[in-house]
């Protein structure tokens, strides 16, 4: 009897730790950029640490998601959408069609610039077409609905990025750009649609184009997804997608041009904003009720130079790695900074960082991982793989995944 109960105790740790190591959207288990675990490679090469390589069919700008032993990745291939299941050997188990690849107009996008997000069951993908569908794990297509062809065309002047995000009962999508904006839930397994909010805002010129992606928060026992974009913060109902609360006053001077591409990240009640081409980073308390600007505004940093990659948030600081490729570090309760590290490489940051353990992983537009210790805050690893990259490395499982070129590579001792 003894032995019996010692092995069903092993059985539930090894299945809770398991569980834990998921990677089911493109910021990581907890939608922060920090991974869960603290022993990731920090050297690698094309020779030194590659489990395997997995070739890719073209480009693509989405990062990975994982379940247990299966990744999910976006791909074009020859004019098509295409999503594709590995598992951690390398085998490619499965590959699935929705729909046709529409052409980039970046260098560093693609056609499948959204990643994937499941929740263990199903996974749903779009893409710059307005593609948007579920597949169950074993590569059947459940459903697939096209967003340009239901509610209008595609009007942002670069190329689609928002990634979809689950709530308890829908899958939810943002779609800010010039003309009619909106967040709408569709039914996990149906596709139906559940709810369709405007959010529509007149704001100066090229403002109301935004390819954050939302995030969906608890609070109080209640559901609600928050969005940035168009000069504003709001917060919407999760069951019926009615405004609960908003934050303006980042566009204080009216100022053109200020589409906004990198997304916030939450912790702790708090709600890192990044606005202004790269200029302002905002802390925001969520919560209330109507236009919360003034009580909720607790302050703004400006000259971050942050306009593409996520901030990550872990402990009592907020890290940044701008555009440029500089490391720095913020104490979240002031917006002081605390250190900025040298700049890293000569290539530009489209990729956003991850934290793992005591290090900070920031990959830039030339394939090139720089590993940064947050203690000593030196540069550790300097590894390169493939020729350019825009999707955010994956750490999960003790290992990690880099979607470089035209290939996927797992990195692991």
């Amino acid at each position: 009897m003894k032995s019996v109960s010692a092995v069903l105790l092993i059985l539930f740790v090894s299945t809770t730790c398991f569980a834990d190591e998921n990677w089911p959207n493109w910021r990581g288990p907890n939608s922060n950029g920090v991974a869960n675990g603290d022993h990731y490679p920090t050297s690698w090469g094309e020779q030194e640490n590659v489990k395997w390589k997995a070739d890719l069919p073209a480009f693509g700008s989405s990062t990975p998601a994982v379940w247990g032993e299966k990744i999910f990745v976006t791909t074009p291939n020859q004019g098509e959408n295409f999503v594709y299941c590995y598992d951690f050997s390398g085998k490619k188990l499965w590959e699935a069609k929705i729909g046709k690849a529409e052409t980039k107009k970046h260098n560093m996008a693609s056609s499948s610039n959204p990643s994937p997000v499941t929740d263990g069951k199903h996974v749903w993908v779009y893409f710059k077409s307005g593609d948007f569908g579920c597949l169950d794990f074993g590569g059947k297509v459940v459903w697939t609905t096209n967003l340009q062809s239901k509610f209008g065309d595609d009007t942002l002047w670069w190329d689609l990025g928002t990634s979809p995000v689950l709530t308890k009962e829908y899958v939810v999508v943002a779609c800010m750009q010039e003309g009619p904006s909106y967040v709408a839930a569709f039914k996990k397994n149906s596709g139906e649609l559940a709810w369709k909010q405007d959010r529509t805002f007149d704001v100066p010129k090229e403002n109301e184009q935004s390819y954050t992606t939302p995030i969906v928060n608890i609070r109080n026992d209640k559901e609600e997804i928050i969005v940035l974009g168009a000069d504003a913060i709001t917060a919407h109902d999760s069951a019926s997608g009615k405004e609960i609360w908003r934050v303006g006053g980042l566009n204080p001077d009216n100022k053109q041009y200020w589409r906004s591409i990198s997304s916030a990240v939450l912790d702790d009640g708090v709600l890192y904003a990044p606005y202004a081409r790269g200029g302002t980073l905002t802390a925001v308390k969520v919560g209330g009720q109507g236009d919360t600007t003034k009580e909720n505004t607790l302050w703004t940093k400006s000259k971050i130079s942050i306009d593409v990659p996520t901030p990550t948030v872990k402990g009592d600081k907020v890290y940044i790695c701008n555009d440029k490729g500089v490391i720095e570090c913020i104490d979240k309760k002031s917006g002081n900074t605390i250190w900025k590290s040298e700049k890293l490489g000569r290539g530009k940051f489209y990729s956003s960082p991850i934290i793992g353990g005591e290090n900070i992983y920031a990959t830039s537009d030339d394939g090139t991982t720089y590993v940064v210790n947050l203690v000593s805050k030196k540069v550790v690893g300097k590894n390169r793989l493939g020729s350019k990259t825009a999707a955010s490395p994956v750490l999960v499982h003790g290992k990690i995944l880099i979607r470089a070129s035209d290939a996927l590579y797992c990195i692991g001792k």
